[in-house]
């Protein structure tokens, strides 16, 4: 059996799972590689990342590089004589740093790969409108989500999930496949398979804003999964037309059903407490919505607080 060195690199909440697992079945973490702390929120104060403050309270040793290059950095990461380094949700690194360690360098990711590399799989996955998505485990070369796999795990998506229930779940499930990716190494039982390297597979790139706008054009089951899959984060996103005053909202929960009607998409139909957007063959039910400056409301509030004209529409 292989005594490990770990060094371990990520930086948000789904990171953590991971490196608490590690640490709860005593695997020596010789380091902790997060982001650089930054200011955040209204007041700016500094943040650290959530790694960062797991890593605090468990007592290991913490690097914050701003250059993965630094001679320094390097340096430093070569005096912990780690072997094996595990990655999750972190950034890309150079080779310099992931053909390091004895044993390599493996990554999580939130995807069955090859499908959904890219740095926003499980948003997509619910985009698309996917009934199955999963966590793998796999070895890091020189381009992005293409190494060779290890080890993989598929969980049901349901109609209902959000992207945030999917994290949740992905977070816990992929815990548990690093730690059986850890032992395979650790007992020298990798076998490996390789990636095709064609372009045939769905991709998950980044989110953006206009990414996240809702296009009410089409069909009310392909936005419902639009709404979901950016919920609750960075929120799917329309314009509310006002009889000319436009207002910004942000959609986190919604229905759909399909019925067909003659309404251009985007016309409003609303009631004190229910509010639905006709699509291409069908209607948006809106259930929880937030206004700009004001808290995430249930629709039946933000009806008792908004004067919708009977003009009004969404675009």
């Amino acid at each position: 059996m292989r005594n490990l060195r770990i060094v371990f690199m990520g930086t948000p909440e789904f990171a953590v799972a991971t490196l608490d697992m590690l640490v709860q079945n005593s695997y020596k973490v010789v380091g902790v590689i997060t982001a650089p702390d930054k200011p955040a929120g209204r007041g700016r104060k500094i943040h650290e990342s959530s790694v960062k403050q797991y890593a605090k309270k468990a007592g290991l040793y913490i690097m914050q590089p701003t250059n993965l290059k630094n001679k320094e950095f390097l340096d430093d990461l070569r005096g912990l004589k780690a072997n094996l380094q595990i990655v999750v949700a972190f950034r890309m690194l150079p080779k310099q740093v992931w053909s390091m360690p004895e044993y390599g360098t493996f990554n999580l990711h939130a995807s069955l790969l090859p499908d959904y590399r890219g740095a926003a799989p499980i948003n997509w996955a619910i985009i698309n409108g996917e009934k199955k998505t999963g966590v793998t485990t796999f070895f890091i070369d020189e381009k992005i989500d293409t190494g060779e796999l290890i080890l993989q795990e598929a969980t049901e998506i349901k109609p209902e999930d959000t992207a945030g229930d999917l994290h949740d779940n992905l977070m816990a499930l992929g815990a548990e496949l690093v730690l059986k990716t850890v032992s395979l190494i650790e007992n020298n039982q990798v076998v490996t398979q390789k990636q095709p390297l064609d372009s045939k597979f769905k991709t998950a790139d980044k989110i953006n804003k206009e990414i996240c706008k809702i296009n009410w054009e089409k069909s009310a089951e392909k936005i419902y999964n639009h709404i979901r899959g950016l919920s609750p984060f960075p929120g799917a996103w329309s314009i509310l037309n006002n009889d000319e005053e436009l207002i910004v909202i942000k959609i986190y929960k919604a229905k759909w059903e399909k019925e067909k009607h003659n309404f251009k998409p985007g016309t409003i139909h609303f009631t004190k407490k229910e509010l639905k957007v006709a699509s291409s063959g069908g209607y948006v039910y809106l259930t929880e919505l937030q206004l700009p400056g004001k808290r995430k409301m249930a629709v039946i509030d933000v009806l008792n607080g908004l004067k919708i004209k009977e003009s009004a529409y969404l675009i």
